[in-house]
């Protein structure tokens, strides 16, 4: 399998001897991505030149108010969203957070009015059971403050979610439904589509988290008829801290922060122009010949998913198979940590993910894998490899190559080393 290179840097640590002077591999695109040179050249005339304020009415703001909305109409087209459904954002966090607690919060707001006769629905978030912590931290959230009671919705042993499951919760009334659009920690594409019209049988709005998608696979907001969409733009190749919510005019959200009322009124604060502009080229970038990349990440990802299972007998392929995301391949390890196998690796050069970036330092069994049915031993043994160029079949040979020498130092119980 051939392809370009994925990314790379030049090892930094003179004193290691296990990484010697070779590049380093990095695996880790889920987590983040790197900026190209044409994203930071057009970002860089809106900070030094075209810098005036978009809300500001003397020429240099009306130039950046141009470029907001030509900017806005680019990254909304590339979504299959129209220019006045963009809300940004920080990024995926706080576009979680504003739909989420936004969409509660004018729940809570329709029930104080006295003078409305419709019905509002029951203090219930149904979230999928492998949510990312920004979904699930903002619902339990609701659940401390506002008395909402958080439903999570299984998932099976490939993370698919339980569509029975959510057709029966959604039944009994829901204030909103939460299904992620891809799972950043075994990379199974969920059936969104059918889990939003599910909902909307049942008068639910749904929000999707579509930071581990847009911009790695086709993402059409209007066409799946979501109420609502996060999105990180550092997945997909644009600085970190930059986002965007895809919201629909016909849900109610209450502001989050208060202010000058920017962003359609929801999202107050300055806008950042040049952040916005560099969502819209960097997502341009991504999407444009995504159809021809992904059948050559796909290949790529399939060769080294066979490379490890020979290299590492009893390996075990987390996720779906087949319908998972192109640059994704995730495994248990048997007989250890995760964590100790990923430190070692870095020292002979590879650089990989064990579960969520966004929960680094807590040692903790992934979450999603323990709601797939795994053991928390095997949880805790998880790798995740993610990339977003097709790889060379030298960089599988060393992927694979490392990963035995990694188990052999690591003395795993049961792993025989190759002669």
């Amino acid at each position: 399998m051939t392809g370009q290179a994925i990314p790379e840097r030049q090892h930094t640590t003179s004193d290691n001897p296990a990484a010697g002077s070779q590049r380093e591999l990095y695996l880790d695109a889920a987590a983040s991505d790197a900026v190209s040179a044409d994203v930071i050249n057009a970002m860089i005339p809106f900070l030094t030149d075209g810098y005036g304020n978009p809300s500001s009415v003397h020429a240099s703001g009306k130039t950046a108010a141009r470029a907001l909305d030509a900017a806005r109409a680019s990254f909304a087209a590339d979504l299959g969203a129209r220019p006045n459904d963009v809300i940004f954002t920080s990024g995926g966090t706080e576009a979680d957070n504003l739909a989420i607690k936004g969409i509660a919060l004018a729940q809570i707001r329709r029930e104080r009015n006295t003078t409305t006769t419709s019905p509002v629905p029951p203090k219930r978030i149904l979230i999928s059971a492998v949510e990312h912590p920004a979904v699930a931290q903002s619902a339990q959230w609701l659940h401390d403050f506002f008395g909402f009671d958080v439903v999570r919705i299984p998932v099976d042993a490939q993370a698919h979610l339980d569509l029975d499951a959510l057709s029966h919760e959604a039944e009994q009334g829901a204030a909103l439904a939460c299904i992620m659009m891809a799972n950043n920690e075994v990379g199974t594409i969920e059936p969104v589509d059918h889990a939003v019209r599910i909902c909307h049988a049942a008068g639910v709005p749904v929000h999707v988290d579509a930071v581990q998608a847009a911009g790695t696979i086709p993402v059409d907001f209007r066409g799946l008829d979501a109420d609502t969409l996060a999105i990180s733009g550092h997945k997909f190749g644009a600085p970190k801290g930059l986002g965007a919510l895809l919201a629909r005019s016909r849900v109610a959200i209450e502001p989050l922060m208060s202010g000058g009322g920017q962003e359609r009124g929801v999202r107050s604060g300055t806008p950042n122009v040049a952040g916005a502009i560099a969502l819209a080229v960097a997502l341009r970038e991504a999407c444009s010949g995504m159809e021809e990349r992904n059948t050559r990440l796909a290949a790529s990802r399939d060769v080294l998913i066979t490379a490890i299972r020979d290299a590492v007998p009893g390996a075990t392929l987390t996720g779906d198979p087949t319908n998972r995301l192109p640059g994704h391949a995730s495994f248990v390890f048997p007989n250890v940590n995760g964590e100790a196998l990923l430190v070692d690796l870095d020292a002979r050069g590879v650089e990989v993910s064990s579960g969520s970036a966004c929960a680094i330092g807590r040692h903790e069994a992934p979450g999603t894998l323990l709601a797939m049915g795994l053991s928390e031993t095997d949880a805790k043994s998880a790798l995740r490899f993610s990339f977003r160029e097709p790889l060379h079949d030298a960089d599988i040979r060393r992927i694979a190559k490392a990963l035995r020498d990694s188990m052999t130092a690591l003395h795993v119980p049961g792993f025989v080393p190759l002669n």
